[in-house]
Protein backbone atom coordinates (compact mmCIF):
# COMPACT_ATOMS: atom_id res chain seq x y z
CA UNK A 1 0.00 0.00 0.00
CA UNK A 2 2.31 2.18 0.74
CA UNK A 3 4.64 1.65 -2.71
CA UNK A 4 1.48 2.70 -4.37
CA UNK A 5 0.72 5.90 -2.64
CA UNK A 6 3.87 6.47 -3.32
CA UNK A 7 3.45 5.90 -6.99
CA UNK A 8 0.18 7.73 -6.64
CA UNK A 9 2.00 11.06 -5.04
CA UNK A 10 4.84 10.99 -7.59
CA UNK A 11 1.93 11.13 -10.62
CA UNK A 12 0.33 13.87 -8.97
CA UNK A 13 3.38 16.13 -8.45
CA UNK A 14 4.72 14.96 -12.37
CA UNK A 15 1.34 16.36 -13.54
CA UNK A 16 1.68 19.53 -11.67
CA UNK A 17 4.83 20.06 -13.26
CA UNK A 18 3.42 19.32 -16.54
CA UNK A 19 0.83 21.88 -16.89
CA UNK A 20 3.15 24.61 -14.71
CA UNK A 21 1.85 27.74 -15.64
CA UNK A 22 -1.76 26.27 -17.25
CA UNK A 23 -4.64 27.10 -15.44
CA UNK A 24 -8.47 26.42 -15.99
CA UNK A 25 -10.70 29.37 -16.89
CA UNK A 26 -14.68 29.93 -16.85
CA UNK A 27 -15.84 26.97 -14.52
CA UNK A 28 -12.84 24.85 -15.63
CA UNK A 29 -13.97 24.54 -18.98
CA UNK A 30 -11.62 26.00 -20.91
CA UNK A 31 -7.98 25.94 -20.62
CA UNK A 32 -5.45 28.49 -20.67
CA UNK A 33 -1.38 27.87 -21.36
CA UNK A 34 1.48 30.63 -21.72
CA UNK A 35 3.72 29.54 -24.32
CA UNK A 36 7.44 30.79 -24.56
CA UNK A 37 8.60 30.24 -28.37
CA UNK A 38 11.95 28.57 -28.21
CA UNK A 39 15.00 28.32 -30.35
CA UNK A 40 13.97 24.75 -31.79
CA UNK A 41 11.00 26.12 -32.76
CA UNK A 42 12.10 28.64 -35.42
CA UNK A 43 12.88 29.02 -38.61
CA UNK A 44 15.51 30.81 -40.69
CA UNK A 45 12.91 33.67 -40.59
CA UNK A 46 12.90 33.49 -36.67
CA UNK A 47 9.28 32.38 -36.67
CA UNK A 48 7.41 29.33 -35.01
CA UNK A 49 7.32 26.37 -37.90
CA UNK A 50 3.66 25.27 -38.46
CA UNK A 51 5.11 21.98 -37.14
CA UNK A 52 5.91 23.59 -33.65
CA UNK A 53 2.15 25.02 -33.52
CA UNK A 54 0.47 21.64 -34.00
CA UNK A 55 2.39 20.42 -31.32
CA UNK A 56 1.38 23.22 -28.82
CA UNK A 57 -2.13 21.75 -30.11
CA UNK A 58 -1.69 18.59 -29.24
CA UNK A 59 0.32 19.81 -25.82
CA UNK A 60 -2.05 21.84 -24.62
CA UNK A 61 -5.26 19.58 -25.13
CA UNK A 62 -3.33 16.94 -23.37
CA UNK A 63 -2.30 19.41 -19.99
CA UNK A 64 -6.24 20.21 -19.88
CA UNK A 65 -6.80 16.98 -19.59
CA UNK A 66 -4.30 15.96 -16.73
CA UNK A 67 -5.02 19.26 -14.67
CA UNK A 68 -8.48 18.43 -14.40
CA UNK A 69 -8.10 14.66 -14.03
CA UNK A 70 -9.94 13.34 -16.87
CA UNK A 71 -6.93 11.62 -18.80
CA UNK A 72 -5.47 8.46 -16.82
CA UNK A 73 -3.85 6.45 -19.19
CA UNK A 74 -2.21 6.52 -22.51
CA UNK A 75 -2.33 9.37 -25.06
CA UNK A 76 -5.69 11.00 -24.06
CA UNK A 77 -7.70 8.11 -22.11
CA UNK A 78 -10.16 8.26 -19.86
CA UNK A 79 -10.94 5.96 -17.18
CA UNK A 80 -13.88 4.75 -19.35
CA UNK A 81 -11.41 4.60 -22.61
CA UNK A 82 -9.00 2.97 -21.15
CA UNK A 83 -11.11 0.25 -19.52
CA UNK A 84 -12.51 -0.75 -23.09
CA UNK A 85 -9.26 -0.37 -25.11
CA UNK A 86 -9.79 3.05 -26.76
CA UNK A 87 -7.52 6.01 -27.69
CA UNK A 88 -8.58 9.12 -29.17
CA UNK A 89 -7.44 10.12 -33.43
CA UNK A 90 -7.63 13.14 -35.40
CA UNK A 91 -10.70 13.28 -38.15
CA UNK A 92 -10.82 16.33 -39.57
CA UNK A 93 -8.34 19.27 -38.29
CA UNK A 94 -8.57 23.25 -39.81
CA UNK A 95 -5.65 25.50 -38.99
CA UNK A 96 -5.57 29.71 -39.93
CA UNK A 97 -2.47 31.27 -38.85
CA UNK A 98 -2.70 35.03 -39.01
CA UNK A 99 0.67 35.99 -37.69
CA UNK A 100 3.40 34.00 -37.11
CA UNK A 101 4.75 34.39 -33.60
CA UNK A 102 8.96 35.66 -33.40
CA UNK A 103 10.93 33.93 -31.16
CA UNK A 104 11.77 34.66 -27.42
CA UNK A 105 7.57 35.96 -27.81
CA UNK A 106 5.35 34.65 -25.26
CA UNK A 107 2.09 33.31 -26.48
CA UNK A 108 -1.05 32.94 -24.73
CA UNK A 109 -3.02 29.61 -25.94
CA UNK A 110 -7.15 29.02 -25.17
CA UNK A 111 -8.44 25.78 -25.44
CA UNK A 112 -12.10 23.90 -25.12
CA UNK A 113 -14.06 20.66 -25.91
CA UNK A 114 -17.57 20.26 -26.95
CA UNK A 115 -19.79 17.70 -28.45
CA UNK A 116 -19.73 16.92 -32.64
CA UNK A 117 -22.41 15.47 -34.22
CA UNK A 118 -23.03 11.68 -32.46
CA UNK A 119 -19.62 10.29 -32.37
CA UNK A 120 -17.08 13.28 -32.47
CA UNK A 121 -15.58 15.56 -30.01
CA UNK A 122 -14.41 18.99 -31.52
CA UNK A 123 -11.65 20.87 -30.14
CA UNK A 124 -11.40 24.90 -30.62
CA UNK A 125 -7.80 26.99 -30.19
CA UNK A 126 -6.87 30.32 -29.57
CA UNK A 127 -3.02 31.73 -30.00
CA UNK A 128 -3.17 35.39 -28.77
CA UNK A 129 -0.05 37.63 -28.31
CA UNK A 130 0.69 37.40 -24.54
CA UNK A 131 0.91 41.15 -24.21
CA UNK A 132 -1.66 42.78 -26.35
CA UNK A 133 -4.31 40.14 -27.10
CA UNK A 134 -3.53 39.77 -30.83
CA UNK A 135 -5.46 36.92 -32.22
CA UNK A 136 -1.91 34.66 -34.09
CA UNK A 137 -3.77 31.36 -35.03
CA UNK A 138 -7.09 29.74 -34.48
CA UNK A 139 -7.31 25.97 -34.61
CA UNK A 140 -10.56 23.38 -34.93
CA UNK A 141 -10.63 19.64 -34.73
CA UNK A 142 -12.94 16.61 -34.70
CA UNK A 143 -11.53 13.28 -32.33
CA UNK A 144 -12.95 10.23 -33.34
CA UNK A 145 -12.73 6.95 -30.62
CA UNK A 146 -10.53 4.24 -32.04
CA UNK A 147 -10.14 0.70 -30.76
CA UNK A 148 -6.21 0.07 -29.84
CA UNK A 149 -6.09 -3.24 -30.48
CA UNK A 150 -8.62 -3.66 -33.81
CA UNK A 151 -7.23 0.02 -34.86
CA UNK A 152 -11.71 0.13 -35.58
CA UNK A 153 -13.37 3.26 -35.13
CA UNK A 154 -15.85 2.54 -32.06
CA UNK A 155 -18.82 4.88 -30.83
CA UNK A 156 -18.76 6.59 -27.72
CA UNK A 157 -20.76 4.63 -25.29
CA UNK A 158 -23.12 6.68 -22.31
CA UNK A 159 -20.78 5.94 -19.95
CA UNK A 160 -17.69 7.73 -21.89
CA UNK A 161 -19.90 10.41 -22.49
CA UNK A 162 -21.71 11.04 -18.52
CA UNK A 163 -17.36 10.57 -17.63
CA UNK A 164 -16.66 13.55 -20.94
CA UNK A 165 -19.53 15.86 -20.07
CA UNK A 166 -18.54 17.82 -16.87
CA UNK A 167 -15.76 19.32 -19.27
CA UNK A 168 -17.43 19.79 -22.38
CA UNK A 169 -18.41 23.48 -23.31
CA UNK A 170 -22.18 23.77 -24.21
CA UNK A 171 -21.41 25.04 -27.87
CA UNK A 172 -21.99 23.86 -31.34
CA UNK A 173 -20.11 25.88 -33.45
CA UNK A 174 -16.37 25.84 -34.14
CA UNK A 175 -14.10 28.66 -33.44
CA UNK A 176 -13.64 29.04 -37.54
CA UNK A 177 -15.98 29.22 -40.44
CA UNK A 178 -15.24 26.27 -41.92
CA UNK A 179 -14.37 25.75 -45.75
CA UNK A 180 -17.59 24.27 -47.21
CA UNK A 181 -16.40 23.19 -50.28
CA UNK A 182 -15.87 19.72 -50.04
CA UNK A 183 -12.18 18.44 -50.63
CA UNK A 184 -11.96 15.80 -53.48
CA UNK A 185 -9.79 13.19 -54.57
CA UNK A 186 -6.51 14.23 -55.93
CA UNK A 187 -6.81 12.94 -59.61
CA UNK A 188 -3.56 11.76 -59.39
CA UNK A 189 -2.52 12.16 -63.42
CA UNK A 190 -3.54 15.68 -62.51
CA UNK A 191 -1.19 16.27 -59.79
CA UNK A 192 1.62 18.64 -60.47
CA UNK A 193 3.95 17.57 -57.94
CA UNK A 194 4.69 14.46 -56.05
CA UNK A 195 6.79 12.84 -53.51
CA UNK A 196 7.20 9.13 -53.23
CA UNK A 197 8.92 6.74 -51.12
CA UNK A 198 7.57 8.08 -48.21
CA UNK A 199 7.73 6.26 -44.55
CA UNK A 200 7.31 6.44 -40.79
CA UNK A 201 10.03 5.68 -39.30
CA UNK A 202 10.14 4.36 -35.34
CA UNK A 203 10.79 8.23 -33.98
CA UNK A 204 7.06 9.27 -35.84
CA UNK A 205 5.15 7.26 -33.65
CA UNK A 206 3.13 8.49 -30.99
CA UNK A 207 2.80 5.91 -27.69
CA UNK A 208 -0.28 4.64 -29.16
CA UNK A 209 1.69 3.58 -32.14
CA UNK A 210 -0.14 6.06 -34.37
CA UNK A 211 1.98 8.70 -36.56
CA UNK A 212 1.93 11.66 -35.63
CA UNK A 213 0.11 14.74 -36.88
CA UNK A 214 2.87 16.75 -37.55
CA UNK A 215 4.81 13.82 -39.79
CA UNK A 216 1.97 13.75 -41.93
CA UNK A 217 1.98 17.63 -42.64
CA UNK A 218 5.90 17.23 -43.26
CA UNK A 219 4.76 14.44 -46.08
CA UNK A 220 2.40 17.63 -47.35
CA UNK A 221 4.52 19.69 -47.99
CA UNK A 222 7.19 17.68 -49.56
CA UNK A 223 5.20 18.00 -52.40
CA UNK A 224 4.90 21.88 -52.21
CA UNK A 225 7.31 23.84 -54.72
CA UNK A 226 10.52 25.21 -52.92
CA UNK A 227 10.14 28.31 -54.60
CA UNK A 228 7.14 28.97 -53.74
CA UNK A 229 7.73 28.74 -49.67
CA UNK A 230 10.43 31.19 -50.17
CA UNK A 231 8.06 33.72 -50.81
CA UNK A 232 5.10 32.71 -49.13
CA UNK A 233 3.40 32.32 -45.59
CA UNK A 234 1.15 28.89 -44.83
CA UNK A 235 -1.74 30.88 -43.85
CA UNK A 236 -4.46 28.09 -43.28
CA UNK A 237 -4.57 24.08 -43.70
CA UNK A 238 -7.33 21.42 -43.91
CA UNK A 239 -6.96 18.06 -43.45
CA UNK A 240 -9.26 15.02 -43.72
CA UNK A 241 -8.00 12.08 -41.97
CA UNK A 242 -9.04 8.61 -44.29
CA UNK A 243 -7.02 5.55 -42.98
CA UNK A 244 -4.02 5.06 -40.53
CA UNK A 245 -0.52 4.11 -42.05
CA UNK A 246 1.75 1.96 -39.76
CA UNK A 247 6.13 1.07 -39.84
CA UNK A 248 5.56 -0.91 -43.05
CA UNK A 249 3.65 1.91 -44.99
CA UNK A 250 5.36 3.34 -48.19
CA UNK A 251 3.32 6.96 -49.25
CA UNK A 252 3.06 8.88 -52.18
CA UNK A 253 2.56 13.00 -51.41
CA UNK A 254 0.96 14.74 -54.36
CA UNK A 255 -0.52 18.16 -54.90
CA UNK A 256 -2.24 20.32 -57.57
CA UNK A 257 -2.85 24.22 -57.78
CA UNK A 258 -6.31 25.04 -57.45
CA UNK A 259 -6.05 28.86 -57.63
CA UNK A 260 -5.94 30.76 -60.75
CA UNK A 261 -2.30 31.12 -63.13
CA UNK A 262 0.51 29.40 -63.68
CA UNK A 263 1.31 26.03 -61.86
CA UNK A 264 5.05 27.36 -61.41
CA UNK A 265 4.86 31.07 -61.34
CA UNK A 266 3.71 33.04 -58.41
CA UNK A 267 4.72 36.15 -58.40
CA UNK A 268 1.25 37.57 -60.13
CA UNK A 269 -0.78 36.12 -56.85
CA UNK A 270 -1.22 36.79 -53.40
CA UNK A 271 -2.79 34.21 -52.50
CA UNK A 272 -1.94 30.30 -53.82
CA UNK A 273 -4.22 27.30 -52.68
CA UNK A 274 -3.09 23.75 -53.55
CA UNK A 275 -5.18 20.10 -52.81
CA UNK A 276 -3.25 17.53 -51.42
CA UNK A 277 -3.61 14.12 -51.60
CA UNK A 278 -1.49 11.14 -48.98
CA UNK A 279 -1.62 7.50 -50.66
CA UNK A 280 -0.17 4.61 -50.11
CA UNK A 281 2.02 2.93 -52.81
CA UNK A 282 -0.96 0.53 -53.68
CA UNK A 283 -3.17 3.63 -54.04
CA UNK A 284 -5.35 3.49 -50.77
CA UNK A 285 -6.34 6.72 -50.02
CA UNK A 286 -4.51 8.02 -46.26
CA UNK A 287 -5.32 11.61 -46.24
CA UNK A 288 -7.09 14.47 -48.01
CA UNK A 289 -5.43 18.59 -47.67
CA UNK A 290 -5.78 21.72 -48.81
CA UNK A 291 -3.67 24.78 -48.10
CA UNK A 292 -3.79 28.36 -48.29
CA UNK A 293 -0.39 30.37 -48.64
CA UNK A 294 -0.45 34.10 -48.56
CA UNK A 295 2.13 36.34 -49.84
CA UNK A 296 4.74 37.43 -47.29
CA UNK A 297 5.42 41.02 -46.42
CA UNK A 298 8.00 42.54 -44.43
CA UNK A 299 5.78 42.67 -41.05
CA UNK A 300 5.54 39.12 -40.90
CA UNK A 301 1.73 39.17 -41.54
CA UNK A 302 -0.45 36.66 -43.25
CA UNK A 303 -3.88 38.05 -44.15
CA UNK A 304 -6.24 36.14 -42.54
CA UNK A 305 -7.97 33.87 -45.23
CA UNK A 306 -10.66 32.50 -43.25
CA UNK A 307 -12.86 30.73 -45.31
Amino acid sequence: MGKNKKLTDDWESKKLDLVAGGRLLQDGLVYRQNISVRSFEIGGDRKMSFGALLNHLQDTALNQGIITGLLVDGFGSTQEMSRNNLIWVVSTLHVVVDRYPTWTEVVEVDTWMYASGKNGLGRDWIFRDSKTGETLANATSVYVMMNRETRKLSKIAKEMRDELEPYVMDCERPIINKDGRKIQKLDVSAADQRCTGLSPGWKDMDINQHVSNVKYIDWILESVPHSLMERYDLNAMTLEYKKECDMDSVLQSLSKRVSEGSTYSFSASKVVEFDHLLRLENGREILRGRTVWKLRDTNNRVNSYIY
